[in-house]
């Protein structure tokens, strides 16, 4: 039997490892909401998802007045059909960052079921097109960094074989941002992929005039310029750069995806788990976004996405933020610049539990 008969949610604070500002907020700590499934063959599923600061108690909320207790005696092996269900409880909030940071945290913890039941690992179970991803790193691009800081961090990476490094922008003028950029160019040579990511701070006129500031040092994308919500001016800035653009990280639907996608307003595709609702529609979006022969480059989530990448044919980068080490008995591998998926069955993460409890908030 598969039934599920305990549901329960917890809330864990985990500490940066490093100070991590960008053009907009600081990343001041990590809360993390799991929830635990247990059915009726033994088994037991975590999943998780994440806010970098606020809201943690409001996704908390949701789960334990709302959700969880509607998953007692359903079939654990009906993902499909338990998100959709869920989801259609939830019409009155969604699309929002609350409800699908909810509803993620069950769909992973339902796709950890599902694939201990399988006994197979989530990168094979949910696509299986290969284990090794390429890696770039975002820890030493960060804002208030200065030019040496990022020249020597990028260099390290370039060392380390990672295939790319990412670089915050969004100074008071573009000019700023230019010259860090040039400096860490010029060090690395032209072959190392350099991201860059304004975190919606600019408006449609500062993003194009940024835009043509950095173009001469040749970014492998331009992320986030505008608020996600500015389709129209993603796409019309799209039209006016030959700089790629990212979007994705503050996406929590798949049809917003598709909008992005049909208007040519995004290149690349930044798809978060948690933020999208779970593995089942992070999944949608990655095919969509195959049909329109664009990668998908994840945010953020390096210890999950890394399967989720492997597992599609049109995924290309995990993102290096390591943030679980403190509550995880094991971190992702990085081998010669690439991330390794995890072959144990489940999501891949080795959760410390009593790590984890000492962290807990609620």
């Amino acid at each position: 039997m598969t039934m599920i008969t305990k549901a329960s949610a917890l809330l864990a604070d985990i500490a940066v490892e490093t100070d991590r500002t960008d053009a907009v907020q600081a990343f001041v700590k990590q809360e993390t909401i799991l929830v635990t499934l247990t059915t009726t063959d033994g088994i037991e599923g975590t999943g998780y998802a994440y806010t970098i600061g606020t809201g943690g108690t409001s996704v908390l909320a949701l789960l334990r007045d709302h959700l969880l207790p509607l998953l007692a005696g359903k079939d654990a092996r009906n993902v499909e059909g338990l998100w959709q269900e869920l989801f259609g409880l939830t019409r009155a909030t969604t699309t929002g960052a609350i409800t699908s940071l909810a509803l993620a945290a069950i769909d992973t913890a339902l796709w950890d079921l599902r694939c201990k039941r399988s006994g197979e690992p989530l990168w094979r179970l949910a696509g299986g097109h290969r284990r090794e991803i390429p890696v770039y790193d975002t820890e030493g691009g960060w804002l208030h960094l200065g030019t040496d800081e990022l020249v020597e961090s990028a260099l390290a990476a370039k060392q380390a074989q990672f295939a790319g490094v990412k670089i915050k922008v969004g100074k008071p003028h573009p000019a700023e941002d230019a010259e860090r950029l040039r400096a860490v160019r010029e060090a690395v040579g032209p072959y190392l992929h350099i991201m860059t990511d304004a975190n919606q701070s600019q408006s449609l006129s500062s993003a194009v005039q940024l835009a043509a500031a950095l173009e001469p040092y040749d970014p492998y994308w331009l992320e986030e310029p505008m608020p996600a919500d500015d389709i129209s001016g993603h796409a019309r800035l799209a039209r006016s750069t030959r700089i790629p653009i990212a979007v994705g990280e503050s996406m929590y639907s798949p049809m917003q995806f598709r909008t992005y996608l049909e208007t040519g307003a995004a290149s690349v595709v930044q798809v978060d788990v948690a933020r999208v609702g779970g593995i089942t529609p992070w999944l949608k979006v990655a095919h969509l976004a195959e049909t329109f022969n664009v990668k998908v480059c994840p945010h953020f989530l390096m210890e999950l996405h890394v399967s989720l990448v492997g597992a599609v044919s049109n995924g290309a980068y995990v993102e290096y933020i390591p943030q679980l080490r403190a509550v995880t008995r094991t971190e992702m591998t990085v081998r010669d610049g690439l991330a390794v998926a995890p072959d144990e069955p489940g999501i891949g993460i080795d959760w410390d539990m009593d790590a984890i409890d000492r962290r807990r908030v609620s």
